[in-house]
């Protein structure tokens, strides 16, 4: 399979996934008792052009089967995630949990594409998934925010698959990028000064810049 035609059905493949993480969040984790289905809205677009944008990204970036196979599993679990956290502002441990052990893995093993072959990335990798959940932990309760255990757990795998300078650059493009939807939303009179805004997000879109940039 050619590079532009690989690039064409993981792009597709990534929409149809995106779709499909959307109609779940409506449904899983339970959500009250009386709630009634949303139908498609904002969301349901979000997700579709993300996963069609990152799984396009993935082949165009990494060539080999088993970086592929590896970061394909990753991105699907972020994907994930970002449906559930914007419909409920929820991260489930029954994927946060088992990303972090399935991240840990791929980093002790010498399997994970972002930092496998590098010069101190154990160390790296170890030190992202230490620091991150700290860092944000620490300035969450300086600063008086709303930040969830999710997002904690979030931070460590993340940290784990994409080691401290990846995790840093994607933080950094991924906050830059989240603030200007902000600023457009308040613009248009969406949400306020006050409203709260869900973080895992920023988190996930920083995984997914340290997987293509990395």
């Amino acid at each position: 399979m050619n590079e532009s035609l690989a690039i064409a059905v993981f792009a597709a493949g990534g929409a149809a996934f995106g779709l499909i993480a959307d109609r779940l969040s409506v449904r899983w984790p339970a959500h009250e008792a009386d709630y009634q289905p949303r139908g498609l809205d904002w969301r349901t677009l979000v997700l579709a052009v993300a996963g069609g944008v990152v799984f396009g990204a993935l082949p165009a970036r990494w060539s080999d089967l088993n970086s592929l196979v590896i970061l394909g599993v990753y991105c699907a679990a972020l994907l994930v995630l970002l449906a559930t956290d914007l419909d409920q502002k929820l991260l489930p441990d029954l994927i946060s949990l088992p990303l972090i052990c399935y991240s840990g893995i791929l980093l002790v093993a010498g399997l994970s594409p972002l930092l496998a072959g590098k010069d101190l990335g154990l160390a790296s990798g170890i030190a992202a998934g230490i620091a991150a959940p700290l860092f944000l932990f620490v300035t969450d309760r300086l600063l008086g925010g709303d930040l969830g255990d999710g997002d904690l757990k979030l931070a460590v795998s993340i940290g784990l698959m994409s080691g401290i300078s990846q995790l840093i650059l994607g933080l950094l493009i991924a906050s830059i990028g989240f603030s200007a939807v902000l600023l457009v939303l308040m613009a248009m009179r969406r949400i306020g000064m006050r409203t709260a805004v869900p973080f895992g997000p920023v988190l996930i879109a920083a995984g997914f810049v340290a997987v293509l940039l990395g």
